[in-house]
């Protein structure tokens, strides 16, 4: 939705974002994860700096510079380094590297109002047998044929991706919709899945302000996206299978390929 600049944005820079992740994804290991031995009570969970440094071959002063946004010069193999000893999964370790070496910022576009391509709309209109949602960037639902529609959003109305202003977004649905809610058998392990993907696309697209309000208006919303999404986790989506109890027929398995939307990827994990 149109928003004008404000004054108040952050203007932290991307090392900060870094150091977020790294502490983050260090809280997650204990030192029996790694092979290290704990002595004594530990007043936070996860791995000392000093221990993850340790594991790096990096010294504890320069991985504590790092943490703290102090130091923007990681070298490759530093973070390969970190990357294993944090034993990051492929995405993790793609963002972790972004994070480092982002490019350079352009300055941050306004919000703007995407649209399917009519092309797109009479497509997707036209298949019958398949659930088809068409969704921008921050997962707005910008098209759906009936079934889509049935499957997962029955009670809205069936043509609001045709209105800017009343557009469904799949994730707000997820974290604010009670009727959402219901409708998944493993509910939080779609959310997961949901916000791991969300920032993924935010990492990769920092100047989109569409995203980063999506991601605040959530964080005020729903204090369950709030935690997930401290937890930092990164997952590149492109696919997956959704196990839903719907009001009407009962248990659903859907089987979700994601496909390149013509106005840009979306999360690929949405409902």
């Amino acid at each position: 939705m149109p928003a004008s600049r404000s004054s108040a944005e952050p203007t932290a820079g991307p090392s900060l974002d870094l150091g977020a992740f790294l502490r983050a994804l260090r809280a997650r290991l204990s030192p029996a994860d790694v092979g290290l031995t704990s002595y004594g009570p530990r007043r936070v969970p996860g791995l000392r700096r000093e221990e993850l440094a340790q594991l790096a071959g990096v010294s504890p002063t320069y991985y504590a510079r790092l943490e703290q946004g102090l130091s923007t010069n990681a070298s490759e193999q530093v973070q390969d380094a970190l990357a294993t000893a944090l034993r990051l999964t492929p995405d993790e370790r793609a963002h972790l590297h972004h994070l480092a070496h982002p490019a350079p910022r352009p300055r941050r576009r306004a919000a703007r109002v995407e649209h399917a391509r009519a092309g797109t709309r009479q497509l997707a209109h036209a298949i019958r047998g398949a659930a088809v949602l068409v969704l921008d960037l921050r997962n707005d639902v910008l098209a759906w044929n009936a079934l889509g529609h049935a499957l997962l959003a029955g009670h809205l109305d069936l043509t609001a991706p045709d209105r800017p202003a009343d557009r469904p977004n799949v994730l707000q649905m997820l974290f604010c919709d009670p009727h959402t809610r219901e409708l998944y058998r493993d509910w939080a392990g779609e959310a997961r899945r949901a916000v791991a993907s969300l920032r993924l696309v935010a990492g990769l697209h920092p100047e989109d302000r569409s995203v980063a309000e999506l991601v605040g208006r959530l964080t005020i919303a729903s204090p369950d996206f709030a935690r997930t999404w401290s937890q930092h986790h990164v997952h590149n989506c492109t696919a997956g299978v959704k196990h839903l109890h719907h009001p009407t027929v009962g248990r659903v398995t859907w089987t979700s390929p994601s496909s390149p939307s013509p106005t840009g990827p979306g999360t690929g994990c949405s409902p």
